[in-house]
């Protein structure tokens, strides 16, 4: 098959479009101070603005990657775009809580209809496969990258300009993007189907109610009808999901064969779980430089950068050297397995530990082992996909990583904040609290985040490990190219 001769300027198009979607999930963390201050809301209400673009890019995902099988790639890449530097314009603009919410949850809807896009044209361009590791190399490496960056970049323009910079940022991304899709990606139309409306709407209430259920965790608690309601409707719904895709047939919103691959299930389960250690660890490190190191937001997310270089070079190592000689089988589990490591380090800080000696070290493992990790995952789980599946197949890997940072960061913050509370009440001799009782009940909270983060890695290696064909091809080794449309995937 011949190459796309503009393939490379293909990749920095789609790369953008990928950091844009990404970084956005973290670049608001550190300006959120800022903006509570500007705009008035409380503590309790903050969380929306983050859970707001969650629940929206989560519960539309696999809506949106269908849309590009359907109605073109191209198209749907440039409405996603359009949309969310719209909806980012909309959000730096607001003048209350609740139009900051309708922004960001907006942004989260149009970034559910960008990212699948993206991920389907690149899968769609490159069919050689060296060329084909190394574009994933640099798409997985900002897929992991991407959180880093945010805190990086959201320090610097909440420092030196203002929180509402962290928005309207995207409007310069999406400009440059849009020129590029404009130039270089072909316009080409999907396969005349139906779309599953059926399907669309019991994935997306599913996934809003999963998303929902487990951000009401630590303000209502897990006992609480808030929490539990919503995780068993969830369950109902997404049980209701498979069912109809079974029976929807050629028309269905996420072809079963898709998922049911043993490597790419395998694939998908690895984003899913970096993704729930990843933000949470990202969260909780930036909590604890800025409140107990007292680092600025610049400083905090230069502190981030090392671990963004190191990420970014074993990413290309992975890809081009070590996955098509080792398979995903070992570099996926492996991957997982020291940036577990690296977090766990992390729950050893105390009251006296400094960045150099106690910080530094574990994020760099970490950034190591997500270097490692998820480019694997990410070429995996779009490799040998039908081309008229390429959208949905990429919609899962970002419904993954999206659905389980949004459940990893509400699962940690729920375990964090209850034992710092077990920790105050156990040890206060007064009331208030002393200080002292309330900075290691801090540190209790974070160390605590830490150790459950770095355990969700290790659950996630061994799991991988033992769910990856055990023989399976080697990237090299298998045809790169999508699998044509009249040939049945593998189940």
């Amino acid at each position: 098959m011949p190459q796309e001769p503009r393939r490379w300027w293909i990749l920095a198009t789609v790369a953008l479009a990928q950091l844009m979607v990404v970084l956005d999930a973290t670049i608001v963390n550190i300006a959120m101070p800022s903006a509570q201050h500007d705009l008035g809301f409380s503590d309790n209400d903050r969380q929306w603005i983050v859970t707001a673009y969650a629940l929206a890019f989560g519960s539309l995902l696999l809506l949106g990657g269908r849309l590009s099988d359907l109605i073109g790639r191209r198209t749907t890449f440039i409405i996603g775009l359009v949309g969310f530097a719209g909806a980012s314009a909309l959000g730096g603009a607001a003048q209350s809580f609740d139009w900051l919410v309708g922004a960001r949850a907006l942004q989260g809807a149009f970034g559910a209809v960008l990212a699948p896009a993206a991920l389907s044209v690149l899968t769609t361009t490159f069919t050689e496969p060296r060329e084909r590791s190394r574009a994933f190399g640099v798409f997985g490496g900002l897929a992991g990258a991407g959180g880093a960056i945010g805190l990086l970049l959201g320090g610097f323009l909440t420092e030196h300009f203002n929180w509402r910079w962290t928005l309207y940022i995207n409007l310069f991304f999406a400009i440059l993007a849009v020129i590029g899709a404009m130039t270089f990606l072909h316009s080409a139309r999907g396969e005349k189907q139906k779309l599953d409306i059926v399907g669309a709407v019991l994935a997306g209430a599913g996934l809003f109610a999963l998303v929902f259920g487990f951000s009401r965790a630590e303000p209502a608690g897990w006992s609480s009808l808030q929490t539990w309601g919503p995780l068993v409707a969830s369950g109902v719904l997404l049980s209701l999901f498979v069912v109809r895709q079974l029976v929807a047939g050629h028309d269905a919103l996420l072809p079963l064969p898709v998922i049911l691959d043993r490597n790419r299930g395998a694939a998908f389960l690895g984003i899913l779980i970096a993704g729930a250690g990843m933000f949470g660890a990202f969260l909780f490190g930036t909590y604890y430089m800025q409140t107990q190191l007292h680092y600025s937001p610049w400083q905090t997310g230069l502190a981030f950068l090392p671990q963004i270089v190191l990420l970014a070079g074993f990413a290309q190592l992975s890809t081009n050297v070590l996955l098509p000689r080792l398979g995903p089988k070992v570099m996926v589990p492996i991957g997982l397995a020291l940036a577990g490591l690296g977090i766990l380090s992390l729950a050893r800080i105390g009251v006296g530990s400094t960045y150099a000696a106690d910080l530094l070290p574990g994020l760099a493992v970490m950034g190591i082992g997500m270097g490692l990790a998820m480019p694997a995952a990410i070429q995996t789980a779009t490799l040998g996909v039908r081309q008229d599946h390429a959208g949905v197949a990429s919609a899962v890997v970002s419904t993954a990583q999206q659905v389980g940072g949004a459940i990893g960061t509400a699962v940690l913050n729920t375990l964090a904040t209850t034992a710092a509370t077990r920790y105050v009440t156990t040890h206060a001799t007064s009331r208030p609290p002393s200080p002292d009782v309330l900075l290691h009940g801090s540190l209790t909270a974070y160390t605590t985040a830490f150790a459950w983060s770095g355990s969700i890695f290790l659950v996630g290696a061994l799991v991988t490990a033992l769910v990856f064909r055990r023989r399976s091809a080697t990237i090299a080794q298998r045809v790169a190219a999508p699998v044509p449309a009249s040939v049945p995937e593998p189940v």
